[in-house]
């Protein structure tokens, strides 16, 4: 399996291979290849800014020789007017580098505020914000990163690193019992040791949650607010609870405040809105 690390240079080269192909025909035609310059990364939108350190690996992985002094760290709220880096090299390479870096910068810093405004609204609770696996293809592993630097958690990178029995496992295993069991089985003669969290939709699928055992979470899928406070006194901190299913940013402390471990919001991935920012000759 591929290091996060490996992954993220596979999608710096694939991103430069889509942009780029056989050449930036319109840098290559009036920049000469000696030309030197300086960019710096301007902050139009108040927020969380999240990707400097990936901005550092696009830089480095197109053109070593470039050199970026960071001003602000991932992870900094910033202001309108802010410089956040400034990058020296060669005038083609700045040009070359740019929009990859904003749209990588531009997506994590969105993902990164959006989180933290969730994380906020928490305030004073015990539960914490997931992330799903609702992210966009190719980019999961940085998007997963700005969910962190918001202030939120990860729930799984993949489908490697977790057990998560959804209702069509349930279902397909032949219900609930059934699917425990097999997963106890399939991780001993694999000789694994992972997480199990199983999702129920009703208090019926709840009992046979609890009958049954074995598992490390149990997520409550689409339940009112009045069930999950039910629901978390039946399980009276036997097992993790997570609380999923169409909960926006207006309900999301309903449920906190029912003594949820965890809410997961798709929308930190899934439909989030970029950072403003440029990068622009100084």
């Amino acid at each position: 399996m591929l290091s996060v690390d490996q992954l993220e240079d596979l999608m710096i080269d694939l991103a430069f291979a889509e942009d780029i192909g056989d050449g930036d025909h319109t840098t290559l035609c009036c920049i000469p290849e000696d030309a030197m310059g300086k960019s710096h990364l301007l902050i139009k939108e108040d927020g969380i800014l999240a990707g400097v350190e990936v901005a550092k690996r696009i830089f480095a992985r197109f053109d070593p020789t470039m050199q970026v002094e960071v001003l602000i760290n991932d992870g900094a709220r910033v202001k309108v007017g802010d410089i956040a880096m400034v990058v020296t090299g060669r005038v083609q390479s700045l040009l070359q580098t740019e929009r990859l870096m904003l749209n990588v910068m531009q997506r994590m810093s969105g993902i990164a505020t959006t989180t933290n405004k969730y994380v906020e609204r928490l305030k004073g609770t015990k539960t914490r914000v997931l992330d799903t696996r609702k992210t966009t293809p190719g980019l999961r592993m940085i998007e997963k990163q700005a969910v962190k630097i918001g202030g939120g958690v990860n729930h799984r990178i993949g489908l490697f690193d977790m057990i998560l029995l959804k209702d069509n496992h349930v279902d397909f295993a032949g219900g609930i019992t059934n699917a425990i069991n097999r997963c106890h089985k399939y991780l001993e003669e694999n000789g694994l040791s992972l997480k199990m969290e199983i999702e129920v939709r009703n208090f019926d699928e709840l009992k046979q949650v609890l009958d049954c055992g074995g598992v490390d979470r149990i997520m409550l899928d689409n339940f009112t607010v009045a069930d999950t406070k039910k629901a978390v006194d039946i399980i009276a901190g036997r097992y993790e609870t997570e609380s999923s299913g169409g909960i926006t940013f207006d309900t999301i402390r309903d449920y906190a405040e029912q003594g949820v471990d965890y809410v997961s919001v798709g929308a930190l991935t899934h439909s989030v809105k970029g950072l403003d920012m440029s990068f622009k000759a100084c």
